[in-house]
């Protein structure tokens, strides 16, 4: 559906400047590297505490965009031949008002999910269940925040038979406005888990304001009745308005509720559950894929009237692909593995993930035939072809024979009708220093060439999880006042984990400054296409031309430094620089009785300009030092107010850490230093259920052996078993960072959900663990070592040191594995 820009003033409450008849709007975008075709395109200018979308009232121009949303007048508008402006009081609620019109026009059923957990899988279930006989519109991804969910329900069009959406709230009065936008015909509520839960009173109050999805158009609730607060509010709902319908369920003994049962098969690969009258196969064995399961059959049974057919289909439900993986690839390649589903909203994000980490990169693009329900196939690659152009794609290698419908992209273009013929011609295709993206339906195997693509390397993974650490960016910037900026440490190859894809995702959202420890940091970083600003903590005299050339700004903390400095700066061009205070740390800095002089030296030396100056806090995380860190933040000031009225200027200030931010917000200045926090770590335990863990550290077992009472277990026989045991030997030792501490059972590592303590001194390369309590473990499992749990924080605790170190201290032969859930 499209629609005219006098009919979209019209309905956000805007006015237009003159008549317009220019091309109807069909695509919405909130971010100008997301825009794929300008001239049908209505973009929104957003304006938050940090970011402000009319900034880039130009890019989008440039993109052919002629109608944007707006809340400031433009200044001046002349240099935007044909723009029309569209000016309102808040651009959200223009987007939702639209949004809302938009899902007016139709009348199919519209599935509406809420819940703590698994309103992702039971969408994409619902999906894979029931896209053979019905042409669906769904959330795109977790689409289910306030300006996810009205994109998705733009999908909606005139061939949508069906449309599932997702609402998703973290605070009280969010719901209201989803509500107006999805209008479910159906409601589906989860469960209820701990979300969240810092936003809401208590769970009654959470299930309150989840329940606010269910408005006036929704007639059936489908819902878990163990969960007491949910059951609850359902009885109310239903009894507010004659005619709904509650399908409610349960595994105990709730009233009026259809039974269900779970039995797991005897290798834990499969479920039998019973549904009321129906027995149902899943191929999952895991409690919340029993659950999310049951609440995909009772909707499905809603919408078609073919139960054995539905019982096909339950049995061959796949695993929902959330996530895209960022490896290592043969011959200097970047692997981008999302071998496990192919749709187009999918594909359009898995391709912005691609340009999002290599902006300027030959990309190649494995894709698959996409087995939709579309009742136009040659629609469908035609938006194919787009997006293929859109985001610059170098090279397509198609599999199966529908992607024939792409052999006249004006691009270099290889067609196998299936993967064994791909896989076979896989070292004439000459795979080298690009970037390669997979994506493909699962009958096609693609993870077969995925393995191949991949460099071979460790068992040991370390997985960076890239949602978290933006979840944990947000966290803290949403304690920001207005105009205050974000500096993002990514030193010590941002904290172990990967310098260039940490820092290419902290410039992708905004952050003002990336700071590193030494220039080959910086250098790194230049190499790889960042060009976000860059602050250097320890540069040092041999590595000046390199600060120079790339445009590296370096801390001064000493007088002979930014001596150094001056007689080496000659250019014309100003080197800028951050003055470092010392404050209370002595450590590095300028002494308040020093500044005399470094003021002269800055007269004496034109060519450097003071871009910022900061210290560092001492214990801003301890409140027992409170005093002292107020002592630090006044002896700051009254040191910056000296070289401002010296330089005849006012440079940025920035004193606060991720710690320090919650605890201090009067110093936020004009900027905060963000490091560890970024990866969900903070000493505060109330700001830690706040954020997310980014890290998760993870192992197979090599062999398990039985050990015979008496006996013991590796080097010096410090690991003596008292009955006859399971040993499994797993594939990390103190070279990879697992430090000798952690043996002799100081430790324990998570298997088959539950905890394995060490025995025996850890090896160089391997670790013994007990799993005689593990009856299931066996060779091949998955060993977590830290992430959810066990903590990070409970292995440092052990190592007797930080999470700083144990980080630091992982092994660059431990395979980086970057990830976004898609």
């Amino acid at each position: 559906m499209a629609y005219p820009i006098s009919d979209i003033a019209r309905i956000i409450g805007a006015e237009i400047p003159q008549d317009r008849d220019g091309p109807l709007v069909r695509h919405l975008a909130i971010d100008t590297r997301r825009i794929e075709y300008g001239p049908e395109t209505l973009f929104f200018a957003f304006k938050g505490a940090r970011h402000d979308g009319h900034q880039f009232v130009g890019q989008a121009w440039q993109q052919g965009v002629r109608y944007m949303v707006v809340t400031e007048p433009l200044t001046p508008p002349e240099q935007y031949p044909g723009l029309v402006l569209l000016r309102v009081a808040d651009a959200r609620q223009a987007l939702q008002a639209l949004a809302a019109f938009h899902r007016s026009h139709f009348q199919v059923p519209i599935v509406g999910i809420t819940g703590s957990n698994g309103k992702t899988i039971v969408k994409e279930w619902l999906y894979q269940v029931l896209s053979p006989q019905r042409r669906i519109a769904r959330s795109p991804g977790s689409y289910n925040s306030q300006v996810g969910v009205p994109l998705s329900v733009w999908t909606l069009d005139d061939g949508s038979e069906l449309g599932i959406f997702e609402a998703g709230i973290s605070e009280a009065g969010e719901m209201a406005a989803l509500a107006r936008i999805i209008r479910p015909t159906i409601g589906m509520f989860t469960n209820l888990g701990s979300a969240h839960a810092t936003g809401f009173r208590d769970d009654a109050h959470k299930v309150a304001e989840k329940m606010a999805l269910f408005a006036d158009d929704t007639q059936v609730l489908i819902y878990r009745a163990d969960y007491e607060a949910i059951h609850e509010a359902a009885l109310a709902w239903e009894a507010a308005q004659p005619g709904r319908q509650r399908i409610a369920w349960s595994t105990g003994k709730v009233a009026q509720t259809i039974p269900v049962s779970f039995q797991h098969s005897a290798e834990k690969r499969s479920s039998h559950l019973v549904i009321g009258e129906y027995a149902v196969d899943i191929p999952f064995s895991d409690p919340a894929s029993a659950e999310n399961s049951t609440h995909v059959w009772l909707a499905a049974r809603l919408i078609t009237d073919q139960p054995e057919w539905l019982l096909q289909r339950m049995h061959t439900l796949a695993p929902i692909a959330m996530r895209l993986e960022l490896k290592a690839g043969i011959r200097g390649c970047r692997l981008i593995d999302d071998a496990y589903s192919n749709d187009l909203s999918s594909l359009r994000v898995a391709l912005h993930f691609a340009r999002q980490q290599e902006p300027d990169a030959p990309l190649t693009v494995i894709l698959s035939d996409m087995l939709s329900h579309d009742a136009d196939p040659a629609r469908l690659y035609q938006s194919v072809a787009a997006l293929l152009r859109t985001y610059r794609t170098n090279r397509l290698i198609g599999v199966g024979p529908d992607m024939k419908r792409l052999q006249t992209l004006p691009i270099e273009t290889h067609f196998y009708p299936d993967s064994h013929s791909l896989m076979a011609d896989l070292p004439a295709l000459g795979f080298q220093h690009e970037v390669v993206l997979l994506k493909g339906a699962r009958i096609y195997e693609l993870e077969k060439v995925a393995a191949r693509l991949t460099l071979k390397s460790h068992r040991t993974t370390l997985e960076i999880n890239l949602n978290a650490i933006i979840h944990n960016l947000h966290a803290y910037t949403r304690m920001l006042q207005p105009g205050v900026g974000v500096m993002a440490m990514v030193k010590a190859a941002g904290y172990g984990s990967g310098p260039v894809e940490i820092a290419r995702l902290l410039e992708y959202h905004k952050v003002d400054y990336l700071g590193v420890a030494y220039t080959d940091e910086g250098v790194e970083l230049r190499e790889a296409g960042i060009s976000c600003p860059i602050m250097v903590l320890n540069p040092d005299p041999t590595g000046f031309d390199d600060l120079s050339r790339h445009q590296l700004e370096p801390e001064v903390y000493s007088l002979s430094l930014l001596r150094e400095l001056g007689v080496w700066h000659t250019e014309h061009n100003p080197l800028q620089v951050h003055l470092k205070l010392n404050t209370g740390m002595n450590r590095l800095g300028l002494e308040a009785s020093e500044l005399p002089e470094a003021l002269q030296l800055l007269r004496q030396f034109g060519n450097i300009r003071v871009q910022s100056l900061f210290s560092h806090l001492v214990a801003s995380d301890d409140p027992q030092h409170d005093d002292f860190t107020r002592e630090q933040a006044e002896r700051f000031c009254s040191m910056c107010n000296t070289l401002e009225a010296g330089i005849h200027r006012r440079p940025i200030r920035h004193l606060l850490n991720s710690s320090g931010l919650h605890r201090f917000p009067e110093y936020q200045f004009d900027m905060v230093r963000l490091g560890i926090g970024l990866y969900g770590l903070d000493n505060d335990p109330e700001r830690c259920r706040q954020l997310r863990p980014a890290h998760t550290l993870k192992t197979t077992i090599s062999q398990i052996r039985t050990v015979p009472a008496g006996h013991t277990i590796g080097y010096s026989r410090a690991g003596v078993v008292h009955r006859d045991s399971r040993i499994a030997t797993i594939a990390i030792g103190y070279a990879d960072g697992l430090l000798r501490l952690a043996g002799k059972g100081r430790y324990q590592v998570l298997i088959r959900g539950q905890l394995a303590p060490t025995i025996g001194n850890i090896c160089m390369d391997m670790t013994m663990v007990d799993v005689t309590h593990i009856h299931e473990a066996s060779q091949g499992d998955e060993v977590i070592v830290f992430g959810v749990q066990p903590s990070i924080n409970a292995l440092a605790q052990t190592l007797q040191t930080i999470p700083y170190e144990v980080l630091t201290n992982l092994s660059q032969r431990v395979k980086r594995v970057f990830f976004q859930e898609s």
